[in-house]
C-alpha cells in the first residue's frame, strides 16, 4: 500500500499522543464502572456520554483539521482526532482502549436498492432535510430488494495490516477491526426507499403492502446475518452499539476480548422511530414480529432511539434479547421507569438536545438531569446518560464542555 512520509509523520505523532490517553489507569477503570452498570449491579451511578456531534462546528482551533493524503488511513486519522477532541473536551465515561482498530475490507450489497433522494438543506451541515421518492411502487417492486451479500479482501486486509504495523509499531498495537454491526431497524430504510408519508398512507390504504416489503427485507437482512456467521466477520469487539458502551463478563470482558465474529457473541440494534406518529398497535402489527426474527439471532439488543416508547414498552418487552431500552425526550419519563421497574433493563436516556442551541439554560440542563436521575433511582432503574444527536451548538463548543461538567455533577452527586 503506497502511504507518503508525510502521512506516516501525521499519524505515527497522533498515535503517540493517542496511545498516552489510552494508557491511563482511568481507561480501565471506567471500563469496570461499565461492566458494573451493564450487570445491572444495584445502586451503580448513572453513566454518562456525549456523541454524535455537530463535526463542522467543533473545528475552530484546528484539532480536527485532516492531513493524511491515503484514503483509508485518512479514516484512521479521523477516529484518533475526533477521540482526542472528545477526551479532552468532554470525556465523560467514554473509554479509550488501547490499541488502534485498523478498517477491515468487508463490503456489504445492501439490500439492492437505492433511494431516491433531493437535498432540501444546506450541505456540509450536520442535519439536513431530504424528500425521497418511492421507489417500491407494487408488488412487483417487492422483489427489488435483495438478499446482503458480503465479501471479504484477505489480500486487501493482509496489506492494511502490514502498512499499519509499519506505521505503528513500537508506538500503538494495531488490530484488524473483526468486521460490521448490524441496524436491525429495518423501518429507517423502508422510509428511505418509499418516502415517510407514503409509508403513512400505505398503513391506511395498503397494508398488505407493507407486510410484504418488511417480511422481503427482514429475510433479506436475515441471509446477511447468516452469511456474516460463515465468514465470523460480526464486530465482536466494539466497545459501543448505538453510542452506549457495552463492557459485561460475558461478552467483552476487557479491551478487544470477544468470544467470536458471530452473531449469537454479539450486540444489534433496532428502532421503529416513524411510529412514534402510528399508535403501539401499529407497532405491534408492522414492526413486533420482523424484529423479534432478527432479533433473536444475537446476544443482546438495544432498541430505540428518538421515537417515544412509554406508550408502547408492553409491546416491546416481546423482542428476545433486549437489554437497553431508549427513553428518548418524547417518552414521559416517568412512566418509562416505572415501566422498567424489577425487569433488570437499563434505561438509555436521552437528553433534549435542543438544550444545547439557541435557547440554552444551564439551570434547565441541570433540572432535567436531576430529574431523570432521581426518576430512576425511585423505580430502582439503572440509567445513562447519552447526549446525542446533535444537530447544533449554535457554534458555541464551549456547550459541550459545560454539559458534560453539568452531567458528571449530577452522576456523582
Amino acid at each position: 500500500m503506497q502511504i507518503s512520509q508525510n502521512d506516516i509523520a501525521v499519524l505515527r505523532e497522533l498515535a503517540k499522543e493517542y496511545m498516552e490517553v489510552a494508557s491511563l489507569p482511568v481507561q480501565r477503570q471506567k471500563m469496570m464502572l461499565w461492566k458494573s452498570f451493564n450487570a445491572n449491579t444495584p445502586g451503580s451511578r448513572p453513566m454518562v456520554i456525549i456523541d454524535q456531534l455537530p463535526w463542522n462546528e467543533l473545528n475552530d482551533e484546528g484539532e480536527l483539521t485532516l492531513s493524511v493524503e491515503n484514503p483509508l488511513f485518512r479514516q484512521v486519522e479521523w477516529n484518533l482526532r475526533s477521540t482526542l477532541y472528545k477526551w479532552r473536551h468532554f470525556p465523560v465515561d467514554m473509554v479509550v482502549e488501547p490499541f488502534i482498530t485498523i478498517p477491515s475490507a468487508i463490503q456489504n450489497s445492501g439490500y439492492g436498492l437505492k433511494a431516491d433522494v433531493e437535498l432540501l438543506g444546506e450541505a456540509g451541515t450536520t442535519a439536513f432535510s431530504q424528500h425521497f421518492e418511492s421507489v417500491l411502487n407494487d408488488e412487483e417492486d417487492v422483489l427489488k430488494i435483495k438478499d446482503m451479500v458480503l465479501t471479504v479482501d484477505e489480500d486487501e486486509n493482509r496489506d492494511r495490516m502490514e502498512t499499519a504495523h509499519m506505521i505503528f509499531d513500537g508506538i500503538a498495537p494495531v488490530v484488524l477491526g473483526h468486521g460490521i454491526g448490524f441496524h436491525l431497524g429495518v423501518w429507517d430504510r423502508l422510509s428511505e426507499y418509499m418516502g415517510v408519508t407514503n409509508v403513512y398512507c400505505d398503513l391506511y390504504d395498503r397494508p398488505e403492502f407493507l407486510h410484504a416489503c418488511m417480511r422481503r427485507i427482514t429475510d433479506a437482512t436475515i441471509a446477511g446475518i447468516k452469511q456474516a456467521n460463515a465468514l465470523r466477520i460480526h464486530d465482536d469487539i466494539t466497545n459501543t452499539c448505538h453510542c452506549s458502551y457495552i463492557y459485561t463478563d460475558k461478552l467483552l470482558s476487557d479491551f478487544g476480548k470477544g468470544l467470536g465474529s458471530t452473531s449469537e457473541n454479539c450486540w444489534a440494534m433496532g428502532l421503529a422511530q416513524l411510529f412514534s406518529s402510528a399508535s403501539p398497535q401499529t407497532t405491534a402489527e408492522f414492526e413486533l414480529p420482523y424484529i423479534q426474527e432478527m432479533a433473536s439471532y444475537f446476544d443482546s439488543i438495544y432498541y430505540g432511539c428518538c421515537e417515544r416508547l412509554d406508550d408502547r414498552l408492553d409491546v416491546i418487552f416481546n423482542i428476545p434479547n433486549i437489554k437497553k431500552l431508549s427513553c428518548s425526550p418524547w417518552s414521559k419519563k416517568e412512566s418509562f421507569a416505572q415501566q422498567l421497574q424489577g425487569r433488570g433493563l437499563i434505561m438509555s436516556n436521552k437528553p433534549n438536545p435542543a438544550f444545547l442551541s439557541a435557547a440554552y439554560d444551564e439551570d434547565v440542563i441541570r433540572k432535567d438531569l436531576r430529574e431523570t436521575m432521581d426518576i430512576a433511582k425511585r423505580y430502582g432503574v439503572n440509567v445513562e446518560l447519552i447526549q446525542k444527536d446533535i444537530s447544533t451548538v449554535n457554534r458555541k463548543p464551549e456547550r459541550l464542555t459545560r454539559w458534560a461538567k453539568i452531567a458528571m455533577e449530577e452522576a456523582m452527586r
